[in-house]
C-alpha cells in the first residue's frame, strides 16, 4: 500500500474518532464519559511509558513523579487567584505564582516541560545504572517527589493537597492528547532514533559498538516519556477536580505497568486498547471492594481487591502469552484489510 493512501486512511480514522467525540460529549452519560476521559488519560501513560520500558529496555518506576510534577504544575499556572488563596489557608502561595492564571492548554504544555526537564536529570544518571538498580534509582525519584510535595506548604499546599480545580478536561482534551502521544511516540519508534532504541534494548554493549550514542538516546526516551507524564498528570488533575502528593504513588505507576505488561512491552497497538479496557474494568470490578453476601456467608469488604484481580490477570498473561496479548502485533492498515481479504476467501 502506498504510502500516501496509509496517510489519507489515518486522517479518515481521525475524523471519525473527532465525529464519535462530538456526539459522545453531547449525548453520552456523563459516568461513560469520565471512564473514557480516565481510559485516554491511561492511553497516554502507557504509550510514553512504553517508550522507556518496552523500547528503550530501561525499567522505569518513575512516572508516578512526573505526573505529578506536571499536574501540580498546571495546576497551579490554570487556577485562578481566587481559588488559590481559597486552598493556602494555612500558609500563603509563594509570589508570583499566587497571581498567575493563565490558559490551561499553556498551562498544560509548561506542566509536560516541567516534568520532561525532570526525566533528562533522571534519564542522565542512567547511563551509570541499568536493569534492577535503574528501577529502584526512579522509585526513589518518585518518592522524593511524594516527600517533598507533601512537605512545600507553601508551594503545593502540602498533604492537603489543591481542591476545586477548574474542570476543563474533557474528551476532546483527552483524545487530542492521546492521538499527539501515538503519533509522537510511533514516529520516534519508526525512525532511525527508534531502531537505535531497540537496539540498546537487545544489547546495550553491542549497540555502543556499532556507534549508536546511549546517553543521547536513553535521555531522549526518559525526556518524551517523562512530557507525556506531565501532560496526564495536568489532565487527571483538572478530571479529578483534585490533587494531593499521596494520589502519585507507586501503586500508580504499578497500574500503567500493568497496562503495558498486559498488551505487550514495545507495543503501541497492545497499550491503547489494555488501557481503555482496564479504565472499564476498574470501574466493573468496583463491586469486589464492597461487603458481599454468598450463600448466606456476609465477606466485608476488601479495599484493594481489584488490585489483586489485576495482579492475577497479570500472572496468567505473563505464564500463557510471555509477550503480552498483543505480542509484536501491531495495527497496520495492510494488516485490516488482509483480515477482510482472507474472510472472504475463506467463505
Amino acid at each position: 500500500m502506498k504510502r500516501s493512501t496509509r496517510i489519507m486512511l489515518s486522517i479518515m480514522l481521525i475524523i471519525i474518532v473527532y465525529i464519535f467525540v462530538f456526539f459522545a460529549e453531547k449525548y453520552m452519560d456523563p459516568f461513560i464519559k469520565r471512564i473514557l476521559n480516565t481510559g485516554f488519560i491511561y492511553v497516554i501513560l502507557a504509550v510514553s511509558l512504553n517508550l522507556i520500558n518496552g523500547f528503550t529496555g530501561q525499567f522505569s518506576l518513575g512516572h508516578a513523579g512526573f505526573m505529578a510534577i506536571g499536574a501540580y504544575t498546571s495546576a497551579l499556572l490554570y487556577m485562578s487567584p481566587e481559588s488559590k488563596l481559597s486552598n493556602f489557608f494555612m500558609e500563603p502561595l509563594i509570589s508570583p505564582l499566587d497571581k498567575i492564571h493563565i490558559p490551561f492548554f499553556w498551562a498544560l504544555l509548561i506542566g509536560g516541560l516541567m516534568s520532561a526537564l525532570m526525566g533528562f536529570i533522571v534519564g542522565a544518571p542512567s547511563l551509570r545504572v541499568r536493569g534492577d538498580y535503574l528501577a529502584i534509582v526512579t522509585y526513589g525519584f518518585s518518592e522524593i517527589i511524594r516527600s517533598l510535595f507533601n512537605n512545600l506548604q507553601n508551594i503545593t499546599n502540602g498533604p492537603l493537597g489543591l481542591k476545586g480545580l477548574p474542570t476543563y478536561t474533557n474528551l476532546w482534551w483527552t483524545v487530542s492528547w492521546a492521538i499527539v502521544t501515538i503519533i509522537v511516540i510511533r514516529r520516534i519508534v519508526d525512525s532511525s532514533y527508534g531502531r537505535a532504541l531497540k537496539a540498546i534494548r537487545d544489547d546495550e554493549v553491542a549497540a555502543e559498538n556499532l556507534g549508536i550514542n546511549l546517553f543521547k538516546h536513553k535521555v531522549l526516551a526518559f525526556v518524551v516519556g517523562a512530557f507525556f507524564a506531565g501532560i496526564a498528570g495536568g489532565l487527571l488533575g483538572s478530571l479529578l477536580m483534585t490533587i494531593d502528593p499521596n494520589s502519585f504513588s507507586i501503586l500508580f505507576t504499578y497500574q500503567i505497568i500493568t497496562i503495558i505488561l498486559l498488551g505487550g512491552l514495545g507495543n503501541i497497538t497492545g497499550s491503547v486498547i489494555v488501557a481503555i479496557g482496564f479504565a472499564f474494568l476498574m470501574e466493573a470490578l468496583r463491586f469486589v471492594e464492597m461487603p458481599m453476601k454468598i450463600f448466606g456467608i456476609t465477606i466485608p469488604g476488601i479495599l484493594g481487591m481489584r488490585m489483586l484481580i489485576f495482579s492475577i490477570l497479570l500472572m496468567i498473561t505473563i505464564l500463557f502469552f510471555r509477550q503480552g496479548l498483543f505480542g509484536q502485533r501491531e495495527f497496520t492498515w495492510e494488516g485490516f484489510f488482509r483480515l477482510f481479504t482472507k474472510r472472504k476467501v475463506s467463505q
